[in-house]
């Protein structure tokens, strides 16, 4: 991948301060790093409504509100805009054509989630296998049941995505005892994280192997419904599916039809095609789908994480050194280095 160099002619002058424009809204409070941000460049606050207003002058957007997807409609007023940071890993809100055929730089919030994902999708696999959500639905019915429960160390986790947060969850489970493999652009043996990576093009091929199936991916146009009737048809009848990567990754109508006709067990989702998730929507209701809000990720202090690490991407540009986490907008993610 080319090599971002940022132009130190342009962003250290001491008679001027680039401006940076940070896209928010009102229901996300500020960085806490405000007062710092705003001694090193001439911020300019924006929401959904007021960005096109803002953006004139901006060399820089900082995208603190990263379910938005007011850029595309404000771009034609972002003619200086040079880099945006996104407080987020996933970046397909921004990829529009526009963006993408652009010399602008996006840099996103690889790393922050990394662990704390790994950590939900573990909890997630351990919840189902020891029949915990079942076990509250008896408490608060006041129902003594015993049951035997699954052992989870021995069984199987193919986990799609290959990245940062997909390889962090794979160590994870490995730790854990269960035996691992990644899906991911390209097939390979003897990686570290993985032992084996499969094409996630094959996925039909290898979703039978898994006993739990983790969805990690980004979301790009080659993933789009990549959890589609034919995946499904392919598992195991007792296999649980976990979705902590992005909502439209999965045919829902097909993971609905897949869960009502027991094609597979259980569905563990975090991430929805439309969310909030609509009051009326099936998974509500399913006993065997579990429900959380968008929240893996979010740990204690997530948003203080965020903030340090616009900080220190600012800092960065303004010393004219390279940016961590560039994305690469043909793919859809930032690569390792």
């Amino acid at each position: 991948m080319r090599r971002i160099v940022v132009d130190v002619n342009q962003t250290t002058e001491p008679t001027r301060r680039p401006k940076a424009v940070i896209l928010t809204s009102a229901r996300t409070a500020r960085p806490y790093n405000t007062t710092s941000l705003e001694a090193q460049a001439d911020v300019v606050w924006a929401d959904a409504e007021s960005l096109a207003g803002a953006l004139p002058g901006a060399e820089i957007l900082f995208v603190w509100d990263f379910f938005s997807t007011a850029l595309r409609d404000a771009w034609e007023h972002a003619g200086s805009l040079r880099w945006i940071h996104v407080a987020a890993a996933g970046v397909d809100t921004l990829l529009f054509d526009g963006l993408r055929e652009s010399d602008v730089v996006i840099t996103n919030a690889r790393g922050a989630f990394d662990q704390p994902i790994a950590e939900f999708v573990l909890a997630s696999i351990l919840a189902h296998d020891k029949l915990l959500h079942e076990s509250k639905g008896l408490q608060r019915e006041h129902v003594w049941r015993h049951r035997e429960v699954r052992r989870t160390a021995g069984r199987r986790a193919l986990v799609v995505g290959t990245g940062g947060i997909g390889r962090a969850t794979g160590r994870l489970l490995r730790a854990a005892g269960l035996e691992v493999r990644g899906a991911g652009r390209a097939a390979h043996d003897d990686d570290p994280d993985f032992g084996r990576i499969v094409a996630a093009a094959d996925l039909p091929e290898h979703a039978g192997w898994a006993d739990h199936l983790v969805l990690i991916a980004p979301l790009t146009d080659q993933t789009r419904g990549m959890l589609n009737a034919e995946v499904l048809a392919a598992m195991k009848p007792s296999a649980h599916l976990v979705n902590v990567g992005r909502g439209p990754l999965v045919d829902e109508p097909a993971l609905i039809e897949a869960l009502q006709a027991g094609q597979i067990a259980a569905a563990s989702l975090d991430v929805f095609a439309e969310e909030p998730l609509p009051a009326g929507h099936p998974f509500w209701s399913m006993p065997n789908v579990h429900v959380s809000a968008h929240m893996s990720g979010d740990v204690v202090g997530w948003r203080d994480t965020l903030a340090d690490q616009f900080e220190d991407n600012l800092h960065a540009w303004l010393a004219g050194r390279d940016l961590a986490n560039v994305v690469d907008k043909d793919l859809g993610y930032a690569r390792r280095r």
